[in-house]
């Protein structure tokens, strides 16, 4: 078995198979972003992206993800890169607290962006509702992906020029 993980493809041992995404991302993988919130799929600290929707990574086991592809916080912009803009949006507008839920309320955030570059802030909460935060108040955060909408716009309109 094979995934690839932030563009690179890492194969599956045997014995992992039976593994959260979760537990191999963090175990495996020291790849630590997605944190281990409820355990139960609640709060969305785990979220990820996996072939581009959001997943809760505490609760889908890596035997069903042969071939996809995965995304983390660790791999929507390299280190020596300047941050993403969502990521820059969440910094700009305070979007932060603690950051135990930013990884996932970003992936989260990202994820909705590229199906819904426009949004309008009713939309980024529903899009939301599944990750919880108890530091920031969410309007912030609602504030941030509403901000970044525009580099997700202008993508967009880039790609349908070229």
């Amino acid at each position: 078995m094979k995934l690839t993980v932030n563009g690179a493809t890492t194969a599956i041992a045997a014995g992992d198979k039976n593994l959260t995404l979760l537990e191999w991302l963090r175990e495996r993988l020291d790849l630590t972003g997605a944190k281990d919130g409820c355990g139960v799929g609640r709060c969305g600290a785990c979220t990820v992206i996996v072939d581009g929707k959001a997943t809760l990574a505490c609760k889908t086991i890596l035997a069903n993800l042969n071939g996809a592809r995965v995304l983390t916080i660790e791999g929507l912009s390299a280190p020596s890169e300047p941050l993403h803009p969502l990521q820059q949006a969440f910094v700009d507008k305070g979007a932060i607290q603690c950051g135990f839920c930013t990884p996932g309320m970003v992936l989260r955030s990202h994820a909705f962006l590229l199906a819904h570059p426009r949004p309008d802030r009713d939309g980024i909460r529903r899009a939301l509702s599944p990750n919880l935060c108890r530091c920031t108040g969410y309007q912030q955060i609602i504030d941030a992906v509403e901000a970044a909408s525009a580099a997700y716009a202008g993508q967009r309109e880039q790609e349908k020029t070229t």
